[in-house]
Order: structure tokens, then C-alpha cells, then sequence
């Protein structure tokens, strides 16, 4: 897999969970961004790094393609869900945006690569549209449990930039990133599954609820 390629994938795959109303597809689309970040570390580091390589890889496909989707796919089932059904904003309007948001996230780049950035515009872009999906997902939607997989998408972003421009010295940070991202996915899994059993539905809006 070259390194245009896996962008590009990162890009439809962002872009498909705009349009997409199942969690459980959602989840898998997340696990598939996670596999396809585990090539990351091979196609930007130095050889002379390749163990450091190999680790990394190993470690980011163990999370983001694995344990992630498990703990997010058990919290799915205890919490009784399928799709969601009521988004701040709707499928095709995401979309639109999205769309939007990527033309936005190919300006910035350039401009970026314009001042001295030295890596191709491509990857920041795809980087930056990735930030700004997650982003939208925590905001756009109603499922808490949607808003951790916007949650991660998020961080796939920054994981993707942080890699992408600072190579092989920044793994270090990179790693302490991942194993946040999991104690936050797995303290949102309990919270999930806790809501559940107290309410019908976990939509974040009719959380008001629990005020005393």
C-alpha cells in the first residue's frame, strides 16, 4: 500500500461514515482506518527505525483495529442499538458538508505546504479532514456512543499528522495519545453501558436528566 493510497482510503472511509446511519458498519469502518494507519509508521520512518516501525504498527493495529471496535461493539449491544436515528444533522447535509470540509482541508494545506511543510499535500489534507470529521460526528450527532467513534476518528487525524510531519522521533507522544484514546473508549463504554440501563435511549441531548 503506498502512502497516496492509504490517504485516499482514509479520506472515503471518513467519508462514508457521514452517510452512514448503523453503528455496527460505523464501528467496522473505524477498525478499517485504524488497520489502515498500522502501514503508517512502514511508509513514513526511516529504515534505520525500522523496529521502532514494527512496534508502532503492531501497537496501532492491536487498538485502533482491534480492541477499540470489541469494546465499542460490546457497549453497542448492551446498549441495545442499531442506527442513528435522529442526527443533529442529516445524512445527506454531512455529506454536502463534508465535502465541503475536504475542499477546506485541501486550502489549508497547501497553504501549509506553500510556507515550507515538507510533505506532500495529500497527506496534511487528509490528516486535517479527518480532524474535522471527528469533530463534526461529536457535534452532529446524538448517540454517545457515535460521538466516540467521531472521538477517534479525531485522533486517527492527529495521529496521522503528528507522524506524517515529525516522522520518527515523535512515536513516543504518538503512543501515550493511543493509550488515552483507549482508557477514554473504554471509561465511554462503562458510561454507555451504565445510561442504558437507567434510560430508553442514550441520545446526549436528554441527558439533562440526571440534574438533581
Amino acid at each position: 500500500m503506498g502512502l497516496e493510497t492509504l490517504f485516499i482510503f482514509l479520506v472515503l472511509t471518513s467519508l462514508v461514515l457521514l452517510g452512514s446511519s448503523l453503528l455496527h458498519s460505523s464501528i467496522r469502518v473505524v477498525a478499517l482506518q485504524g488497520a489502515a494507519l498500522s502501514f503508517l509508521p512502514f511508509l513514513v520512518m526511516e529504515s534505520s527505525w525500522a523496529g521502532r516501525a514494527v512496534f508502532l504498527a503492531a501497537l496501532t493495529m492491536g487498538l485502533k483495529g482491534i480492541v477499540f471496535p470489541i469494546l465499542l461493539n460490546r457497549s453497542l449491544r448492551e446498549a441495545n442499538l442499531r442506527r442513528e436515528m435522529e442526527p443533529l444533522v442529516g445524512y445527506s447535509l454531512s455529506l454536502a458538508l463534508g465535502i465541503a470540509l475536504l475542499i477546506l482541508a485541501f486550502w489549508l494545506a497547501g497553504r501549509l505546504h506553500g510556507i515550507g511543510v515538507g510533505i506532500s499535500t495529500l497527506s496534511l489534507a487528509s490528516a486535517f479532514f479527518m480532524m474535522f470529521i471527528g469533530l463534526f460526528l461529536i457535534i452532529a450527532r446524538r448517540k454517545a456512543l457515535t460521538q466516540v467513534l467521531g472521538f477517534l476518528v479525531l485522533e486517527n487525524g492527529i495521529y496521522a499528522f503528528g507522524l506524517t510531519v515529525v516522522g520518527h522521533i515523535h512515536w513516543l507522544v504518538e503512543l501515550g495519545v493511543l493509550l488515552d484514546v483507549f482508557v477514554a473508549v473504554f471509561i465511554m463504554g462503562i458510561a454507555i453501558d451504565h445510561i442504558s440501563r437507567e434510560f430508553d435511549h442514550i441520545n446526549v441531548d436528554q441527558l439533562d436528566q440526571l440534574k438533581g
